[in-house]
């Protein structure tokens, strides 16, 4: 698959902006995408579109769409992970009450091959290598759409499976979205980028903020003289100063999602295979030899680097491109999330015709 590189350049205009502040990071949607922007919000004012995020395992899909909804209209756009919205069911079912209504109202809403009973019991005795019933989970967004009201979507992780690339054509006639678009948004990641990704992530122990050693630091470097270690402490000024860490497993990097990967990379081949509805392709990467051309040196994704100066008694932090090898095996860098979320702003008003 060869999803196409998407031009965020602007000839002339030399501005640089530091994409990690917010300030300049509004300034720098206003350049690259503010008619487009203005456009979404007055279409957003009287109409709502579902789109399906179909990318691998930190591709970046929640990144992306919650972008999009904070620069257009927080308060009409809603992203919802089936991942998470299972994990609260998890939470439901540890309490009787509530158990007791989730039943009720799957009583009401499944429909399926499986008995109800067999499908809850699944839900109770998930794990994290075997994918529930479709029929359950659709009754469970069903839910989740309603508590939401009638708002622009942004639906991750589904569909998940093979066999549920046929029930998302027709998701919208079943949650009563009958007059809206619904979008397929595929997102091509390199792996070499998702192993970085989840091998570097570090995490505080307090606030559970995500950040990478890597590829994202925070703005408070530590440094350990006995063992030589690096360290980022958390900027939330209610963590006091925690050392952010390591998830466990996270030092493996994709290689325990290896098949999962395999299976996310066929679900995009499967959908942008099918007809009749709009697709929108989102590229992570661009080879090095083309990056001039297509993209300001500032959106590019920067590696960290560190050193310990001895005299000053301080960590020197050394940034340069990160370079990687892509699917191909191709020389690439890879973009930094706001690039990408303005080739999503500028591809959704071309599919909705503005």
């Amino acid at each position: 698959m060869q999803f196409p590189i998407f031009k965020t350049k602007i000839e002339k205009i030399t501005q640089k902006f530091n994409l990690t502040d917010p300030k300049e990071r509004a300034e720098y949607f206003k350049l690259k995408a503010g008619p487009e922007i203005e456009k979404l919000r007055e279409y957003l004012k009287e109409n709502t579109f579902i789109a399906y995020l179909l990318g691998k395992k930190n591709s970046g899909k929640g990144t992306y769409s919650k972008m999009f909804a904070e620069l257009v209209d927080p308060e009409n756009i809603s992203h919802f992970s089936i991942g998470d919205m299972v994990r609260e069911v998890d939470e439901e079912l540890r309490d009787k009450k509530r158990k007791k209504e989730l039943y009720f109202f799957l009583e009401k809403n499944y429909r399926g091959w499986f008995p109800l009973k067999k499908a809850f019991s699944a839900l109770e005795q998930r794990s994290t290598k075997t994918l529930l019933p479709t029929e359950l989970i659709l009754a469970l967004v069903k839910r989740e759409i309603a508590k939401r009201g009638k708002k622009t979507l942004f639906i991750d992780g589904f569909p998940r499976d093979l066999d549920q690339i046929s029930y998302s054509l027709f998701f919208r006639d079943l949650i009563g979205y009958r007059e809206d678009l619904d979008i397929f948004i595929l997102i091509d990641v390199p792996e070499n980028v998702i192993n970085e990704r989840i091998k570097w992530r570090r995490v505080c122990p307090r606030c559970q903020t995500s950040r990478n050693f890597k590829l994202l630091p925070t703005s408070k470097i530590g440094y350990n003289e006995q063992t030589k270690e690096f360290y980022l402490i958390c900027d939330n000024p209610k963590c006091q100063g925690a050392k952010m860490v390591a998830k466990e497993g996270d030092e493996l990097g994709i290689a325990p999602i290896k098949e999962r990967l395999k299976l996310d990379g066929k679900l995009i081949e499967q959908a942008i295979s099918l007809y009749g509805i709009p697709k929108i392709l989102l590229r992570n990467s661009l080879p090095v030899k083309l990056a001039q051309k297509f993209v300001d040196d500032y959106e590019i994704t920067p590696e960290y680097n560190y050193q310990w100066d001895r005299k000053e008694k301080k960590v020197k932090i050394i940034e340069k491109p990160w370079i990687i090898l892509d699917n191909e095996g191709i020389q690439s860098y890879s973009l930094l999330a706001p690039p990408v979320t303005v080739s999503l702003i500028k591809q959704i008003v071309e599919v909705l015709g503005l």
